[in-house]
């Protein structure tokens, strides 16, 4: 009996740190790429790759994430009275969407332990995880991509992506050997490094935020020493994983904003904006137009 993929984990329990003071009162990702919060595009990612079920790990301060995928009766009734059906529609799309799920993590002590927290609400079926940070500009949502490949395997399946020279020290890295026939797209791991040195690092191939992993995963976590910074790190967790099964690296098709960034999260939003029917090319102009 294969496994499939329903439930889709969203850690949004961070404090944004990044982007103070904009993240003072409201969470990092409630911050809008042009006119959309940065978790809804992960949200629809997730959908798109036919998850029916999204659970967010949240913390104290973030209402707002709540409020945004809930029914908004007196703004759907204001939309309605004025007649302004584009926006109405838009509007309940939203809370049309999906099922969601909350589950609080009272403190923020790593990607591990966020994870872990989701272990009653996913169960004992495989389950994507999706770091609403890194957005996935693809034609073929980037979770989908991982989903197809952890059907044919049964596996654990991390996206990944070569990044050259000291940059790979920002990220978890994966050491693997690569699967015949799959032009060096697939990977099976053999080892994962947090964050190394560029000069110990494994390879090249660093981890992005797209993960279908195993119920096992919950397990080897629950049982994994806390890490750097007192944090339970998930990647410690997969190493403990890769002794009991296989995981894969998959190099996605698409390209990665790393929102979690303010330059990466303006470059996004000005990229975002130009392939828009409606802001594209007053844009564009605009931009052309500046003494740079």
């Amino acid at each position: 009996m294969k496994m499939k993929v329903r439930k889709a984990v969203f850690p949004a329990a961070g404090l944004g740190t990044r982007f103070l003071p904009a993240t003072k009162a409201q969470p990092k990702e409630m911050l809008p790429l042009v006119d959309k919060p940065i978790i809804q595009y992960g949200v629809e990612e997730a959908i798109g790759a036919g998850c029916d079920q999204i659970i967010i790990i949240t913390g104290r301060g973030k209402q707002a994430i709540e409020d945004h995928f809930d029914v908004s009766y007196e703004l759907e009734k204001m939309l309605e009275e004025r007649g302004k059906t584009d926006l109405l529609k838009i509007v309940r799309n939203i809370s049309d969407m999906i099922h969601v799920a909350y589950v609080r993590q009272k403190e923020a002590l790593g990607l591990g332990h966020a994870v872990l927290m989701a272990r009653e609400l996913v169960g004992n079926e495989p389950f994507a995880v999706l770091l609403a940070d890194d957005v996935i500009d693809a034609d073929v949502p980037c979770l989908k991509q991982l989903i197809d490949v952890f059907e044919e395997k049964q596996c654990s399946v991390l996206a990944t992506q070569v990044v050259e020279g000291a940059a790979i020290s920002a990220y978890g890295v994966l050491k693997g050997k690569p699967v015949d026939g799959t032009n060096g797209r697939l990977f099976e791991v053999t080892d994962l490094v947090e964050k190394p040195k560029p000069e110990l690092a494994p390879s090249n191939l660093a981890v992005i935020g797209r993960y279908v992993l195993t119920p096992a995963v919950f397990e080897t976590l629950s049982v994994t020493q806390t890490g750097a910074g007192g944090e339970l790190q998930l990647t410690d967790g997969l190493r403990n994983l890769l002794k009991k099964e296989k995981i894969y690296g998959f190099v996605f098709d698409g390209k990665r904003h790393d929102t979690g960034d303010k330059l990466g999260f303006l470059k996004a939003t000005v990229e975002f904006a130009l392939k828009r029917s409606d802001l594209g090319e007053p844009l564009r102009q605009y931009l052309k137009g500046l003494k740079l």
